[in-house]
């Protein structure tokens, strides 16, 4: 007798239903990329405070307000110069195709910022294109490279990621060609686990020594970043300052399928300039679904400054996150059958088969990604971010986006309030700092 079919309630939804039927019929739990899909405080749960006449306006048609970052004035003996604080985060080679690399590195270096190499080593598409690259030292050490830290701009050690701190992720063997299995030695065609940690760290003096053989080998001249994940800022932070780093990257909690992501950015007082962060590639890194949606996303405190967006491009977003912009036409299906059209969620696509050629080896499809086009709407894009990030700033009174502070900000949740550090709107009461 076949059992009747279970019914959806307010705590078990259709989704979750259908999540338990395939569990029980495949053994097996979910890989996902992308990052969370759970509903988590965002930056719409935040508002700016305009000037008026405690603090007054900028003028934006004769009053500048800088966008300037400079990265690594700690220790490195050539620090980096940006002319705006967002920049292209780390997506692996693999990930994403040729030409989707060389259109990011077009685009950033129009505007004058930096990309990150991501997993898997450095590409000649990347190192071409880009004037300022940040190379990528990963637990996996994938086409690890010693020449090509020498031959970067800057270098970033991962240590977590922020949808799933403290875990790995896989590389499927669909997106492993020839050309990608010989980049990170690896044979083709075959799944690859990334690993969840450094195989040859056992605790925090590990990154000391870590940090200190990467300057010995590029003779103190390039910047040290080290990304960690959002579960414990509070305490990684400070050791990661302790080990003598010179950016924080404090990687996002929670990223979103569009295949947009949540970014945060790090300040701390010992770093001087702006901490970019970075996040995963459409596709790249998948993990375990319990492990993307339940781990990490923690509250940070005043000592660790941060800004964080959710991926949906609206202004606010755009203008607090003021990091990491990706290769992301308005509509990546525009003129594709409609059928497909349908289908541009990239997750709803067969892996290393996107149809517009960004997330994807296949010759074929990759060639219907025009390096020129994409190259202009991400200088387009980034463009866009950065004169809205002035706007919004010449209207909290500030002449450069780094004199933002958290007296610029007002929380409409008290979820929002508590995680952000700043006031409940109308009131001076921030949730577990003062009493109400």
């Amino acid at each position: 007798m076949t059992a009747p079919p279970l019914r959806h309630s307010a705590a078990f939804s259709r989704e979750v239903i259908a999540e338990i039927e395939r569990a029980a019929d495949e053994g097996l739990y979910q890989i996902r990329g992308f990052g969370t899909l759970r509903r988590l405080p965002s930056f719409d749960d935040l508002v700016l405070l305009g000037a008026s006449i405690s603090r007054y306006p900028l003028e934006g048609y004769r009053e500048r307000s800088a966008t300037n970052v400079t990265l690594g004035t700690r220790f490195a003996q050539k620090p980096i110069e940006l002319k705006i604080p967002i920049t292209i985060s780390g997506m692996s080679f693999g990930a994403l195709g040729g030409n989707a690399k060389r259109a990011l590195g077009r685009g950033a270096s129009a505007v004058g910022t930096s990309t990150t190499t991501g997993d898997g080593g450095m590409s000649e598409e990347e190192r071409a294109e880009s004037t300022i690259l940040v190379y990528q030292v990963l637990p996996s050490r994938y086409g690890f490279d010693p020449s090509h830290l020498c031959a970067c701009e800057a270098i970033e050690i991962v240590i977590g990621q922020g949808a799933k701190p403290g875990g790995g992720g896989m590389l499927l063997g669909q997106k492993i060609t020839e050309r990608v299995a010989q980049m990170r030695t690896l044979p083709a065609g075959i799944d690859q686990r990334s690993a969840c940690r450094h195989p040859d760290w056992t605790g925090p003096d590990d990154l000391t020594i870590k940090i200190q053989e990467l300057r010995e080998a590029t003779d103190w001249e390039k910047p040290v970043f080290v990304k960690i994940g959002s579960a414990r800022p509070r305490y990684d932070v400070q050791l990661a300052v302790k080990a003598g780093a010179d950016v924080i990257v404090l990687d996002a909690g929670r990223h979103r399928r569009d295949p947009g992501c949540v970014y945060r950015t790090c300040r701390h007082p010992d770093l001087a300039g702006l901490a970019p962060s970075s996040r995963s590639a459409p596709g790249a890194w998948p993990a375990p679904e319990s492990a993307v949606d339940h781990i990490g996303r923690h509250p940070q405190r005043r000592r660790c400054r941060q800004g964080v967006g959710d991926g949906r491009r609206r202004r606010l977003d755009r203008h607090r996150s003021a990091n990491r912009a990706r290769l992301q036409p308005p509509d990546p299906c525009r003129g594709l059958p409609r059928a497909r059209h349908r289908a541009r969620s990239l997750s709803s696509l067969p892996t290393g088969r996107c149809p517009v050629g960004i997330t994807t080896q296949d010759p074929v499809l990759e060639s219907r990604l025009e390096v020129e086009e994409g190259a202009r709407r991400v200088r387009n894009f980034l463009t866009v971010l950065t004169m809205e990030a002035q706007t919004l700033a010449r209207a909290c009174g500030k002449s450069h986006l780094h004199n933002l502070e958290p007296e610029d900000l007002a929380a409409l949740t008290v979820e929002a309030a508590a995680m952000a550090g700043v006031p409940l709107v109308g009131t001076d009461w921030i949730p577990g700092r003062n009493a109400y």
